[in-house]
């Protein structure tokens, strides 16, 4: 059996890899454009590669993906981030769970996990072309025939063929796969930072709120965790987390709408209001500028205190009800407004792609061409950051190694 996995990424070697395991007599090869391999994986997490994610159980991890949860948690039961753990630490590389839950190498080092794969290539005896792109497939008498385009442009035909090409960030990309008769998404992009150019907080580059919670006016989308900002705007685990939830909405504003703050996470004012209370009645005579609530960073606390108008030496028992009220109003419902978004070319991450409702969800087999199968990014899945949309590839990579078995 000859078997073609087509994209040189997490998914592309994770599927090559373990369909050689699942059928050793098979012949198998990866397909790569370009002359880069593994290059996310290179980048990813700073150059540490976030592998994974340390979710508890499968209920948590999949709740970590805007689209594709429903599959991902049936998936999961067959190979979830506890897998990769197992996957990984068994060929020689020791993982380690931060606090925040993402997973890495001890080594703190991506290469270890892209030595580890080209490694298992090379032992499975895969072959590795790159410059080799395919621009159609077609199928006939129960096999695939790819026009490969090299140095020349010639015909290959496979038993089996796994598609593992990445998210294309344009509908173009991903023209080949329409004509053989899926679905195809509209790509835009996920996990992004929002601009804010007239925006003074921009001041506080640098600056996290440990426990912010973030929405969209207008939207139901809402989102929590540390925030940061940067030069350009606003950044952070609750953005990004927001950005990636709210990806087709934002895209459809034009990435233009005003976004919410809560600085302290907590969603009852009146709790709000009694913390501050309790600081009035404690602290009568001192600045409002030298005792920050809520462990707010002390330039945030100031920036915001000018915000409100509120003079830095007047004291805590000056208030009055009147100032309370205006400080629980900005730190539970602050807001800038958005112009824009950057994202990261190295780690992209899409929305879209080649539906669901265009593969087998148990195989991961084309519904529209038998022996086609799919895995990763191409696929209309993306995770939160963390490590979830590597976990998606090796998840849907083993799935699709498995060939329809």
């Amino acid at each position: 059996m000859k078997v073609a996995v087509i994209g040189g990424g997490a998914a592309g070697f994770f599927a090559a890899i373990n369909t050689k395991i699942n059928y050793p007599d098979s012949e198998v090869v990866l397909l790569e454009k370009t002359t880069k391999l593994l290059s996310k994986v290179k980048v990813s997490g700073g150059g540490r590669c976030n592998v994974t994610n340390g979710c508890k159980n499968i209920k948590i991890l999949s709740a970590g993906y805007p689209r594709g949860e429903e599959l991902l948690k049936k998936a999961f039961k067959i190979f979830d981030n506890k897998a990769t753990w197992k996957w990984f630490e068994s060929r020689g590389v020791p993982l380690k769970t931060e606090d925040d839950g993402r997973v890495f190498p001890q080594s703190n080092e991506s290469q270890s996990i892209i030595d580890c794969l080209m490694l298992e290539m090379k032992q499975l005896g895969i072959d590795i072309l790159t410059k080799k792109s395919v621009t159609s497939i077609q199928s006939q008498n129960d096999q695939l025939h790819l026009e490969v385009k090299g140095d020349t442009i010639k015909t290959e035909i496979y038993d089996k063929v796994i598609i593992a090409t990445g998210g294309s960030p344009k509908r173009e990309g991903l023209k080949w796969l329409e004509e053989l008769g899926h679905n195809i998404l509209d790509p835009v992009p996920s996990l992004f930072t929002f601009n804010m150019p007239s925006e003074p907080v921009k001041e506080l580059m640098g600056v996290v709120a440990p426990n912010a919670t973030v929405s969209i006016q207008t939207t139901k989308l809402k989102a929590s965790g540390p925030l940061l900002i940067t030069h350009w705007g606003m950044s952070g685990p609750a953005i990004l987390k927001l950005s990636s939830f709210g990806a087709r909405a934002l895209y459809e504003m034009g990435y233009n709408f005003v976004v919410q703050v809560n600085w302290v996470g907590i969603i009852n004012q009146d709790q709000i209001a009694a913390t501050l209370y309790d600081i009035v009645k404690s602290n009568p005579k001192k600045q409002i500028s030298n005792i920050k609530p809520f462990e707010l960073p002390e330039r945030l606390w100031l920036f915001l205190l000018k915000k409100m108008e509120l003079p830095l030496d007047k004291v805590w028992g000056e208030l009055g009800k009147k100032g309370v009220h205006k400080i629980v109003r900005v730190l539970a419902n602050d807001s800038y407004n958005v112009k824009g978004k950057t994202t990261f070319k190295e780690e992209f991450v899409t929305c879209g792609g080649v539906s669901l409702d265009s593969i087998n969800h148990h195989t991961m087999q084309s519904t529209a061409c038998p022996n086609l199968y799919f895995a990763g990014e191409v696929l209309d899945i993306d995770g939160i950051t963390g490590g979830y949309n590597f976990q998606a590839a090796w998840t849907t990579a083993f799935k699709a190694s498995k060939l329809g078995n």
